[in-house]
C-alpha cells in the first residue's frame, strides 16, 4: 500500500514513514493496555486455560528478554499484533515498554521507508 501512494505521487517516503510510526505506536499502546487492564481476566477464561502452557511460555519469554523481545516482535508480521497484548499481560512496565516500542517502531519505519523507496525505483524506472 504505501508503494502505492509514493509511486503514485499521493504522498512522500517521509509522509508515509511518519504516518506507519505513529499509526504503529498507537496500535501497540492499544494492545499493551488492552493486556494490561483485561490481562487477569483472560488469564482466567476457559480459552487461557486451556492454553495455560502457552501462555506461561510467552509470558516467560517477554520477562526474560523485554526489550529485546518487543523490538523482534515488531519486526516479525505473524506475531507484531500479538507481543503488546502478551507484554502487557506479563504486567512489563509501561515506561519500559514505550521505550522499547518506540525504538521498535522507529525500526520498523525507516525499514518500510528504504522498502518502499527502493520498490518504488523499480517501477518507476
Amino acid at each position: 500500500m504505501s508503494t502505492i501512494l509514493y509511486t503514485q505521487d499521493i504522498l512522500s517516503l517521509p509522509e508515509i514513514a511518519t504516518l506507519a510510526f505513529f499509526g504503529a505506536i498507537l496500535a501497540d499502546h492499544f494492545g499493551y493496555y488492552l493486556g494490561l487492564i483485561f490481562g487477569p481476566h483472560l488469564e482466567k477464561s476457559k480459552f487461557a486455560r486451556s492454553r495455560e502452557k502457552n501462555i506461561k511460555k510467552s509470558k516467560e519469554i517477554v520477562l526474560k528478554y523485554g526489550t529485546f523481545s518487543i523490538i523482534i516482535g515488531r519486526l516479525i508480521p505473524a506475531v507484531r499484533s500479538l507481543v503488546p497484548l502478551t507484554v502487557g499481560i506479563s504486567a512489563l512496565g509501561k515506561l519500559k515498554f514505550s521505550i522499547s516500542d518506540f525504538c521498535a517502531c522507529f525500526i520498523w519505519s525507516c525499514g518500510l521507508l528504504l522498502l518502499s523507496g527502493g520498490i518504488g525505483n523499480v517501477f518507476l524506472q
